[in-house]
Formats: C-alpha cells, sequence, structure tokens
C-alpha cells in the first residue's frame, strides 16, 4: 500500500512541484544504514530527484540520533530540502541539537485546543524550529460549547475556527479528510480573522490533552 501511494505522489509532485513531496522514516528503518536504504528504496519509488521534508517519525530510543546523522549526510547531498522530526519534546530536540550540527527545520507534534503545547512551542520558537500540527481537529471531537459560539459569532464552524486559530499562532496544520466538501471547508479560512480576546479564550482551552500515545511513555 505504501508503495502505491508513493508512486502516486511521486507523479502528482513530477507534474507540478507545487505538489510538495513529504516522508516520514519509521521506526523500524531507524538507525543510520536502515534510514538511508529506506530513503533511497522510497525515493525511487517516488520517482523524484530530491525529496522535500523528510522527517522522524518518532523518536525511538537509541535510534533516532542515529537516524539524524543519516538525514544529515542527506540534506547536505541535496537529497532533501528540509529535515525534521515528528513527536519531539525539549530533550528530544537538545538531544540532536547538541550532538549534530544541522537543527530539526520541523517539528510535527499533536497540537489542539486541549493540547496547545505552549512550552514546546516557545523552545521550538527560540530555535527556529516550524511547529507542525497533527490532529488539528481533535480527531474530530469538536462539541465544545465555545467553538461553537465562536463560530456563530464569525459564521464558520467549529473546524474552521480551529484551524485559523492554528495560523493565527503561526503553526502548520495538516487537517485530514478524504470528503472533497470538508477538504473545501478546511481551506475556507482566509476570509476573517480571530478577535485577540477569542485567541485567548481558545489557548484557555487546553488540558494537556492527548488522543495520541505520548513520546514520553510510549513503547516503540
Amino acid at each position: 500500500m505504501k508503495t502505491e501511494w508513493e508512486e502516486r505522489l511521486g507523479q502528482a509532485a513530477y507534474l507540478g512541484r507545487s505538489c510538495s513531496s513529504r516522508q516520514k522514516s519509521g521506526i523500524p528503518h531507524q538507525g543510520y544504514e536502515t534510514t538511508l536504504q529506506a530513503f533511497e528504496n522510497s525515493r525511487k519509488r517516488l520517482g523524484l530527484e530530491y525529496i522535500d521534508l523528510y522527517l522522524i517519525h518518532w523518536p525511538a530510543r537509541g535510534k533516532y540520533l542515529e537516524a539524524w546523522r543519516a538525514f544529515e549526510k542527506l540534506y547536505r547531498e541535496g537529497y532533501v530540502r528540509a529535515i525534521g522530526v515528528c513527536n519531539c519534546h525539549e530533550q528530544h530536540l537538545n538531544a540532536i541539537m547538541q550532538n549534530y550540527e544541522t537543527t530539526p527545520m520541523v517539528n510535527q507534534v499533536e497540537l489542539h485546543p486541549l493540547l496547545s503545547q505552549e512550552r514546546l512551542r516557545a523552545f521550538c520558537r527560540d530555535n527556529g524550529i516550524q511547529i507542525e500540527a497533527w490532529a488539528p481537529l481533535i480527531r474530530g471531537q469538536l462539541n465544545i460549547p465555545l467553538l461553537w459560539e465562536l463560530g456563530r459569532k464569525y459564521g464558520k464552524t467549529p473546524a474552521q475556527i480551529i484551524l485559523r486559530w492554528d495560523l493565527q499562532h503561526g503553526f502548520v496544520t495538516i487537517p485530514k479528510s478524504v470528503h472533497d466538501s470538508r477538504i473545501r471547508e478546511n481551506a475556507d479560512i482566509f476570509d476573517f480573522e480571530l478577535a485577540e480576546e477569542d485567541m485567548r479564550a481558545i489557548d484557555a482551552l487546553n488540558r494537556n490533552a492527548r488522543w495520541g500515545p505520548d513520546p514520553d511513555n510510549f513503547n516503540f
């Protein structure tokens, strides 16, 4: 299945470079040599000379630092335009920054109004690391009165309110949908702006509530 979508993504990226090619190195492929081989296999399936963004999927203990060494090599040699990580906390990022020359350019983490990750966001901002939010729509758990209230105020859906909150905070956000109407809805967030008091109200929803695994307490 992965082979099939990599081939399709490669075809789309080849036809128009506005379609970025983004890949993740999974846990089984972490380590120096295995990362290099996994990358080359993916690149061939994609049919591309280079990949726009390559991410370490999880900070697997004893593996992700060696994976980052391979990432640096690929970046230096021009096979990847940008390299980053997923699900990394401050200690993971510090370990990379203390041991290698290249700071991750992206950190993709679970981030939404119920898990706002303020401390991690500040750390990334101070170190020039772009935050990318996965599960930004709380896995569809949108029955939150404030979001509906703001939706009525701005004439938008709760999902659009969250995505606008992401945008105004400077996050890259990647909502998932397979429905055309939802995809269009998710993109329709550029004709309004949340007031500062409404941004603060959404910030205050934080409960440190995760829907995905905790990177510090996950059996890799």
